[in-house]
């Protein structure tokens, strides 16, 4: 290890920035943040950095450095150009044993800065000992993705009963599991949304539980996106790797489903027609019972749960027993699959409007309302419509379209399977009875679908080129 990593306090202490160029004014930025009191030496000083100081009641100093200028400061900073210059500050920094750091010339530090991830006050410093920034910045934008802004308001909740857990647990062991079951539990989960009351009654009871273990889960109704698990949300990727227990559905994706917690039990509860693995009065009680067992529970399904995913009926019976849920939405197929095939949905020149149709009804029926999908300025995106592909064309045909209308089926789409299969509303139904084509799939129908041959940029790995103008 080559630096010792620490975080220093510097609330209304005096510090030394030499410069007051870009790079001194990132440094002043970073400084001011902290609470320091800037003293700021430079023949020309940036704007922003001269209300930094004035914010912050600091000194400036318009000239070049003198000796003397680090004089009642705690720390100092060189962010000027002039190797001579830089050389003298580190120098005289050395000589009083005030930290000293040199942009860019690791030689010529005390101490450097780190990558920085502010959660305040959870903070994550992240450092190549000067050797790598680059690579340093690198990691820390992967890890930006990986934990929540609200990562804060959970460090704070802890921080606020921090004594009171100490006080209730004696030793070490059980305030640690007793930690660990509410930073991964409701109460972590209200106060990331910002729902601060009800995350400290939850404190309160568990405190005043004997056994200090959670009586009831929770349920995450989650959408897993079209396919393509780089899609998925950051909440959602965090929700998948906290539950205890997963119920998925067929249309979600097997690189969606390895970022599941690896060791949370997994249940299928997927449907395809005519074929049900679990019937949805049996899944909505399972979230119930599952709930009620003290789990955490994730509902993960294919696209968006409130996108033809059946999602409000299932928090319907949740509410109903008041066990906490919440939902995540997901891009749905109709957008994800669209933008994978370089189809925009809307466009200025071909469609002003977009709808989304399921290609069934409950009742197994195919939608009815043909004179509004007729008409010729929207787009049309059928999910769920491979069966009922012949009689949808010749109902909008029958009903005006216009037969030479152009139609793509996009056949797992965002995937490396994915397959455009292009045609109209007079010859689809043929093209894709002639192939061999399985769900999931959706179609999109209107004059948008003429701009993939321009605009196509992912092909997936069997990109079916078949198409009939």
């Amino acid at each position: 290890m080559d630096y010792f990593p620490v975080f220093l306090d510097l609330k209304k202490r005096r510090c030394l920035l030499v410069g007051g160029g870009e790079v001194a004014t990132r440094k002043g930025r970073m400084l001011a943040k902290s609470g320091a009191v800037l003293r700021v030496v430079a023949p020309e000083i940036s704007n922003e950095l001269r209300e930094l100081v004035a914010q912050h009641n600091g000194e400036l100093i318009l000239r070049e450095y003198q000796q003397g200028d680090m004089e009642g400061c705690v720390l100092a900073v060189a962010a000027t150009d002039i190797e001579t210059l830089n050389q003298q500050i580190s120098d005289e920094a050395k000589q009083i044993n005030i930290p000293v750091n040199v942009v860019d010339t690791p030689a010529l530090c005390t101490y450097i800065t780190p990558a920085i991830i502010d959660r305040s006050p959870l903070m994550i410093a992240i450092s190549s000992g000067g050797e790598a920034p680059v690579l340093a910045r690198l990691v820390r934008a992967k890890l930006e993705t990986l934990i929540p802004m609200s990562y804060g308001k959970l460090a704070q909740l802890a921080s606020r009963w921090r004594d009171r857990v100490k006080a209730r647990f004696n030793d070490g062991d059980s305030r640690r599991k007793f930690w660990e079951k509410i930073l991964q539990g409701p109460a972590a989960e209200l106060a990331m949304n910002g729902q601060l009351d009800q995350a400290d009654k939850i404190l309160s009871d568990e405190i005043a539980n004997e056994d200090a273990s959670l009586t009831q889960g929770e349920v995450y109704l989650v959408g897993g996106g079209p396919g393509d698990p780089e899609l998925l949300t950051l909440k959602a990727l965090r929700l998948m790797q906290q539950a205890d227990v997963v119920l998925y559905d067929r249309l979600v994706s097997d690189g969606v489903m390895d970022l599941v917690r690896r060791d949370a039990e997994r249940i299928y509860v997927g449907k395809r027609r005519s074929e049900h693995a679990m019937q949805q009065e049996n899944i909505n009680q399972l979230l119930v019972d599952l709930a009620k067992e003290g789990k955490r529970v994730l509902r993960l399904k294919g696209g968006d749960p409130f996108i033809f995913g059946r999602g409000g009926e299932e928090i319907e019976l949740l509410a109903q027993h008041q066990i906490p849920f919440q939902v995540v939405p997901g891009i749905t197929a109709a957008s994800g699959c669209a933008a994978y095939a370089g189809i925009p949905l809307t466009h200025r020149d071909y469609a002003q409007s977009v709808r989304f149709v399921t290609g069934h009804l409950k009742d197994d029926s195919i939608n009815k309302q043909w004179p509004e999908l007729a008409n010729p300025t929207q787009t049309l995106v059928f999910y769920m419509g491979l069966v009922g592909l012949r009689d949808i064309c010749a109902s909008l045909i029958a009903h005006g379209r216009a037969a030479t209308t152009p139609v793509a089926l996009i056949e797992r789409g965002t995937t490396q399977q994915q397959r455009v299969i292009l045609g109209d509303l007079a010859t689809i139904a043929d093209i894709v009875a002639s192939q061999e084509v399985h769900a999931p799939t959706l179609f999109v129908v209107g004059d948008v679908v003429r701009l993939h041959e321009n605009l196509k940029w992912f092909t997936g790995s069997s990109e079916n080129p078949l198409s009939a103008r």
